[in-house]
């Protein structure tokens, strides 16, 4: 495949060079790429331009034109989600041929009405682009306003707006600087916003009502503890607004009656150290109950439920008692029933729970390799909830289950055009970890493929924050597998597909073992068989870019090629400097450096302090200028770094997003194809290179 041959220079540090945590590497000489902290020197903004014109003219144009067309073609053109009831209304979301955007619509009548058009939001004069991402879609409780809120650069802070439904026409008054929560209260004419601090924590929480300008909102809450972010959001029985402050490992809960919004806020439970709860509201007699899932007393977590007018511990009564073996992770409240979502064997399922008999019924998907997930359900009184499984092979399908019999009724699947799930196969195998861990990995291939030692292999995976990466269905994934890849999701720990345990294994000091994890999950693909050994492209995005960096660093000659998305890899630097987005909050993630024993163990690990010798994979870096999650020095550094240590030649890309962009890429539909098929041509690429 044709290749623009030559090399991108290094970088030209300018005189301004900054001070401070950032300044040094981990042997203690300074750090030669520490100007790129400032993403406005000019230097650093001629050195991402210089990066991203290297990258376009080494991209087979081709190859990616050729992807990004079977994607397409495996779209729907025109399609309506799954609908959903509130407050007696129907809601639905439709795509049309063409558009980028979503259309949120309402069936009302015998007759759809378009409520919100996102495409048309791309004509703003405040849309510089041809970005936006929504941070809020809230109807009213009374049906008639609709509130929104658009992000038109991609660094996640948005303006609030509110629609008139009846005649389509937004009000006047808008709101600057909010971040993604937002609850009504009961009298649809004043409702509850969250807004971030410069860090883009969000810290406090306002009370605005219709007809009044921003600055007579009421600061209803502000958390003082950088550790904390705040949520806001209402039961879905819509008594009560729940503010929910937030750490790594600690949570606390106020609560106003939706019907009295001044009110002040009333502590649920106070605050604990590494103690959380999350609760739901279910009716009845004098002001009905709380469910909360907590893991006090029980580090899988446990449900108890307490009493509206006293909430706290002390009334607690269990309902549900801890497991070692199953995580409770939340519990929602439908009228008589409770649906508990819960983790057990590295797989999700549902509890269905009586709450006045008792009953307990059991729904899961049919095995680990599946997912169950639930969809949108936000009808207190529903008969049924909405549920939606799926596969690395088998796209989305709804359906209705009765909380009352635990029936199932298909309401959609979705059509994969010119696709048949019959052809490939899936399934959940294992690998040992060095301290004997089992490790689960969820592979795909096509059907009829052996495992012979020859076929090229993808592998993906996270492993933090004890986020679960489930198998889902991608239309990216049979381009690959009809080109004869396998494709896997290594579950490691760090992650939670485990349960809390699982997550505990892989965060803080014991870190490491979320890239050993991930190398074994390599090693048994090449080990029996699936995968050749000198055939294995790895990817990961943000946390699991720092995945990438680590197992680049650590096992080089185990991949073919790396794929590090945003990834986080200066983790030391960062984690050194509370100036930066995040880092407060993600102390008791990735531990403290200040600490010098926390350091040496990140150290040991942090790619930007680990540069490996010799020849090394194919990479393929990205970042993203708006990025407010992982800013764009920290791939730009690593990027510089690697090409200015590198003896053998090793084909390095750094893609970066200089024009609107969001952490996780592009945002339209159409948009979002065109970054897989550059990511895949890539990988592509690296496995048939020099063939």
């Amino acid at each position: 495949m044709p290749h623009v041959t030559g090399r991108i220079p290094p970088p030209v540090a300018p005189r301004y060079l900054p001070g401070g945590p950032a300044a040094a590497l981990a042997g203690g000489e300074p750090d030669p790429y520490a100007w790129m902290r400032d993403r406005d020197l000019p230097a650093t903004r001629d050195y991402l331009a210089a990066e991203r014109a290297y990258y376009d003219r080494q991209l087979d144009t081709r190859l990616r034109d050729e992807l990004a067309a079977e994607l397409t073609a495996r779209v729907l053109a025109a399609e309506d989600s799954v609908s959903w009831r509130r407050d007696g209304r129907t809601y639905f979301a439709r795509t049309v041929p063409g558009r980028e955007f979503e259309q949120f619509c309402r069936a009302q009548d015998g007759a759809d009405e378009v409520l919100l058009d996102v495409n048309l939001l791309l004509g703003d004069p405040d849309c510089a682009g041809d970005y936006v991402a929504l941070g809020v879609r809230e109807v009213s409780p009374d049906g008639r306003l609709l509130a929104y809120s658009v992000d038109f650069d991609g660094d996640e802070v948005h303006q609030l707006r509110m629609r008139d439904l009846a005649s389509g026409a937004d009000l006047a008054e808008r709101i600057d600087g909010t971040y993604y929560e937002l609850a009504w209260a009961a009298d649809s004419r004043s409702f509850f916003y969250t807004v971030p601090d410069p860090l883009y924590r969000p810290h406090q929480v306002w009370l605005h009502r219709l007809g009044t300008p921003q600055d007579q909102d009421v600061l209803v809450f502000v958390e003082p503890d950088e550790r904390f972010e705040l949520t806001v959001r209402s039961t879905r029985s819509g008594a009560y607004v729940l503010i929910e402050a937030a750490s790594r490992n600690t949570t606390e809960t106020l609560l106003i009656p939706a019907d009295r919004a001044s009110q002040p806020p009333v502590v649920m439970e106070p605050r604990r150290a590494g103690v959380e709860y999350w609760a739901d509201h279910g009716d009845g007699p004098d002001g009905g109950e709380f469910y909360l899932v907590t893991n006090d007393e029980s580090v899988e977590y446990r449900l108890v439920r307490a009493p509206a007018t006293a909430p706290g511990r002390a009334g607690w009564t269990e309902v549900i008692p801890g497991s070692a073996g199953t995580r409770l992770v939340s519990a929602g409240v439908f009228g008589r029933y409770l649906v508990v979502e819960q983790r057990h064997g590295g797989a999700t399922q549902l509890r269905i729970v009586d709450r006045h008999s008792g009953e307990q019924r059991l729904v899961g998907a049919g095995g680990p390799e599946y997912s169950l997930a639930l969809a949108t359900n936000e009808d207190y009184h529903a008969a049924a909830v909405t549920v939606c499984t799926q596969s690395l092979i088998d796209p989305p399908a709804w359906h209705d289950v009765d909380l009352a019999s635990g029936s199932w009724t298909l309401r959609k699947r979705r059509e994969v055009s010119g696709y048949d799930p019959a052809g490939y196969v899936t399934e959940r195998i294992s690998a040992p970890a060095p301290d004997g861990t089992q490790v689960p990995v969820t592979i795909a291939y096509r059907r009829g493929a052996r495992p012979d030692g020859t076929a090229p292999w993808l592998l993906y995976g996270y492993g933090a924050y004890e986020s679960c990466s489930w198998p889902e269905f991608d239309v990216a994934t049979p381009s690959l597998l009809d080109r004869g890849f396998g494709y896997a999701v290594a579950h490691a720990r760090g992650g939670g597909e485990g349960g809390r345990a699982w997550w505990l294994a892989g965060r803080l000091d014991r870190k490491r073992n979320t890239f050993t994890d991930f190398i074994a999950a390599a090693d048994v693909l090449a080990d029996r068989g699936w995968a050749a050994p000198d055939r294995i492209v790895s990817r990961g995005l943000s946390a699991g870019g720092l995945l990438q960096g680590a197992v680049f660093s650590m096992a080089p000659r185990r991949w073919r090629a790396v794929v590090a998305e945003v990834p986080f890899v200066d983790c030391v630097t960062t984690m050194l400097d509370p100036g930066i987005p995040l880092t407060i909050a993600e102390w008791d993630e990735w531990g403290d450096p200040r600490d010098p024993a926390i350091r040496a163990y990140m150290e040991s690990y942090n790619p930007y302090d680990n540069v490996p010798a010799g020849p090394r994979p194919s990479l393929l870096v990205t970042g993203s200028l708006h990025d407010p999650r992982v800013l764009i020095h920290e791939p730009a550094k690593w990027a510089a770094r690697l090409r200015a240590t590198d003896t053998s030649g090793s084909r390095l890309l750094f893609r970066p997003e200089l024009g609107a962009g969001a952490h996780v890429g592009p945002a339209g539909r159409y948009d979002r194809l065109r970054y897989e098929a550059e990511i895949l041509a890539f990988i592509v690429d690296a496995v048939t290179r020099g063939m």
